[in-house]
């Protein structure tokens, strides 16, 4: 390939229209990965990107496809753009010709959104949208049969698990057919940042999903930071790195729990939800917040932290937790629910776009932190976990797995902290720049693209891991049974208003 260089370990290839079937399939053929796809509008004209990794190399491939909007699908010869397809169309009002799925994603079914809030006319003010109409079931492929019944679940569900609209049809307990409808939780998060002064927009990106706020802002902060051109001083490096390891860590805990809840172990669930409340005290001590708020920005941290002692304050954890993760792997009820459950090929899991613990427990084997270095993780040393099976049994390992390693990260950032800045200085600069920041996040990829334009932000795309894992999770329903969808549910870790965003 003949490209240029461009921002943030990524080179660019521009493509004409036509010729872009063509060219995604020469980078599959040389066994590129497609991450994400996204528009923007430079001065009016449509610019639609594509991000894909390469195998065993750190730099990332940036297509850019200019001067139209009216684009063929990938969708059938790459299945995880077909969202970011559709989410151009419902938001941008683009066009992609031959889509398997031309059906409504975010924009539901019986509403329309006037002008579309990130389409051309309204890239100088998002939020002027406004949505009309009324509720309509989702379109659906009719399911025919003898005792073939459906069940529409939500979008209230039960207790306070997050909004969603679930379509079953099912003969007995046999599930033949599966369609989750989300986004009732879009909040426009992506239109919500332009305009805004980018040094003080990690706030926005710390509510993206509640339960990863560190992770967005650390992959926001490194957005900003590469468009600028800023170099992050080693002590608020290895600080980053121990803030989004204890999110980690307490995401981890909560998940054991969930899926404790749904094997109907309680007393596990019980100890799980517990871990992780202890985990949150802790970095309320640490840092000021239980959900780890308000630390990073760009540049660095807002303020130091005394984290040198972590290792002593993680003692109690490090050994209450490796007893309860033995425990529950000594439950034969408990893995008896596992095994078997849900389960997700190699092939599906990298055509459909799955991340994260989802794809190592498919034997997908990526890890931004390995892969693709930041923070300081390339002075830090861990392993990371990956199985074949592909069913929830295997996506507990992986998760069991991470869950020490983070534990581990954690005992060797503290124990490399040297005195000195947690701020780099630096002015904004004027003119227009672009940059790309990333994160391994407790469920996978996370990615922040950025424009900004003499300091304001002018277009920001969040490639969320529940955006992709969501994708995937219907194929793993499909042919099972009721009584094991919530267990499957839990062992995938999703989390709705981080894909909605």
């Amino acid at each position: 390939m003949n490209m240029a260089s461009s921002l943030n370990s990524c080179s660019t290839r521009l493509v004409a229209a036509d010729q872009l079937v063509a060219v995604a399939q020469e980078c599959l053929n040389q066994q590129m990965r497609f991450l994400m796809a996204w528009h923007d509008w430079d001065d009016q004209t449509c610019v639609v990107r594509y991000l894909l990794s390469q195998k065993d190399h750190a730099e990332f491939v940036l297509l850019e496809v200019r001067d139209t909007d009216t684009l063929p699908s990938l969708a059938a010869l790459v299945p995880l753009l077909g969202w970011y397809e559709r989410e151009m169309h419902d938001l941008g009002g683009l066009e992609f010709s031959g889509h398997p799925e031309s059906f409504p994603l975010i924009i539901h079914e019986g509403f329309s959104i006037s002008p579309p809030p990130l389409g051309r006319t309204a890239a100088d003010n998002p939020l002027q949208a406004h949505l009309q109409g009324s509720y309509e079931p989702p379109s659906m492929p009719e399911v025919q049969g003898d005792q073939v019944q459906d069940l529409y679940w939500g979008p209230v569900r039960a207790d306070v698990v997050e909004t969603g609209e679930f379509h079953y049809s099912y003969i007995g307990e046999a599930i033949l057919h599966y369609h989750p409808r989300l986004f009732f939780k879009h909040r426009g998060m992506e239109a919500r940042f332009a305009g805004q002064d980018a040094a003080r927009s990690v706030y926005l990106a710390e509510r993206v999903s509640g339960v990863g706020s560190a992770c967005h802002a650390l992959a926001y902060c490194q957005a900003v930071e590469n468009a600028w051109g800023i170099e992050v001083p080693l002590r608020a490096q290895l600080l980053r790195v121990i803030i989004v390891e204890l999110e980690r860590l307490y995401n981890h805990f909560h998940y054991f729990g969930q899926l404790a809840k749904t094997t109907t172990l309680k007393v596990g669930a019980a100890t799980g939800f517990l871990m992780e409340e202890r985990v949150k005290q802790l970095a309320s001590q640490l840092t000021g917040s239980r959900y780890l708020r308000s630390l990073l920005c760009v540049g660095g941290l807002r303020r130091d932290l005394q984290a040198e002692h972590l290792a002593h304050a993680l003692e109690g954890i490090i050994d209450e937790g490796e007893a309860y993760l033995n425990r529950l792997h000594q439950t034969a009820t408990h893995l008896d629910r596992l095994m078997g459950t849900g389960i997700l090929s190699l092939e599906s899991a990298f055509d459909q776009g799955a991340t994260g613990p989802v794809a190592r427990a498919s034997g997908l084997d990526r890890d931004l932190r390995r892969d693709h270095p930041y923070a300081a993780y390339h002075k830090l040393r861990f392993n990371v976990p990956v199985r074949e099976k592909g069913d929830a049994m295997a996506r507990s390992e992986v998760r069991a797995e991470s869950l020490r390693e983070a534990l581990a990260l954690l005992v060797q950032a503290s124990g490399r902290l040297k005195t000195g800045p947690v701020q780099a200085e630096y002015t904004p600069p004027s003119g227009e720049q672009q940059g790309l920041g990333w994160a391994e996040t407790p469920r996978g990829t996370l990615m922040y693209a950025v424009r900004i334009r003499d300091g304001r932000l002018q277009r920001v795309k969040i490639k969320s891991p529940s955006f992709s894992n969501w994708r995937v999770f219907p194929l793993t329903v499909h042919g099972t049974n009721l009584m094991d969808y919530a267990i499957n549910e839990a062992s995938f870790g999703l989390t709705i208003a981080g894909c909605d965003r």
